[in-house]
């Protein structure tokens, strides 16, 4: 194993609850070295998910946090100068491509589309990637793949993957886990008790029922524990929540009393 490999490994076994054989379906994915998206609101556990899996399939993770300044020379790499003149630097698709990780673009659409038509050519069967400035074409190793991630619920038509783009991937669908598993994930990830995670639980349970209706999105997973962890350093519970979950979430003032009432309604 190079060191470079090494630099990406995941050595630890990231905590992951599978909610709906995901885990499987990945894996067969894998085997196909078939490109893959994950879809789903924020903070259901997208990211958590695909680290859990290149440490499962012991391949070295490379995530990429895609954004709308984000050029193809930043994915595929360009010629720096140093004091010895000029030398090539790989980009993260390129390094990936070369030692054979798992490539991952969070939230890809956030990249401009001149952008990510380059992962093109990678994700049909010639799994190649020409570096134009370079004047090279390499041929990716045989265990790369490439996953990529967004939330279909904040595209716009001006934000959205075109149909060429869409049609090179397999796809699986994320969503907050039923709420037996959020609670255990909560507790796990937060420290606090069952009971204290599903009282959290409740609030966001209410929240998402709101979606459409003032919020953009209900609160996350992610939020809970982080309300979660919080208490578990002594913050008192109203606090916690407010701090983590409601001024985070919104700026108006209906909302926040709608979410304020419904923290005091479990806490």
């Amino acid at each position: 194993m190079s060191d470079l490999e090494k630099q990406y490994r995941i050595e630890k076994e990231p905590y992951y609850k599978e909610v709906a054989g995901e885990i499987a379906l990945f894996e067969a994915a894998y085997g196909a070295r078939l490109p893959m998206m994950v879809k789903g609101p924020t903070g259901c556990g997208k990211s958590r998910f695909i680290e859990y899996m290149a440490w499962r399939l012991k391949r070295p993770l490379i995530s990429v946090a895609c954004n709308e300044d984000m050029t193809a020379s930043d994915l595929v790499g360009r010629f720096l100068l140093d004091k010895d003149g000029t030398k090539w630097q790989d980009g993260p698709l390129t390094t990936a491509a070369r030692i054979g990780a798992i490539c991952y673009l969070d939230e890809v659409v956030e990249a401009r589309q001149d952008t990510t038509v380059v992962i093109h050519p990678l994700t049909d069967h010639r799994r190649s990637l020409p570096l134009d400035k370079k004047g090279e074409l390499i041929h990716a190793h045989p265990d790369f793949q490439l996953v990529i991630s967004y939330n279909p619920g904040y595209q716009s038509a001006m934000k959205d993957l075109k149909q060429s783009t869409k049609q090179r991937f397999g796809a699986l669908d994320f969503n907050y886990p039923d709420r037996e598993i959020e609670i255990e994930i909560v507790s796990h990830e937060s420290g606090v008790s069952a009971d204290v995670a599903g009282k959290l639980v409740s609030v966001a349970e209410r929240s998402r029922n709101l979606k459409g209706h003032g919020l953009d999105e209900g609160l996350s997973t992610r939020m809970l524990i982080y309300a979660g962890s919080l208490m578990k350093k002594g913050v008192d519970a109203i606090a916690a929540c407010s701090v983590a979950l409601v001024r985070p979430m919104t700026d108006d003032p209906d909302m926040r009393d709608a979410l304020d009432a419904a923290v005091g309604t479990f806490f």
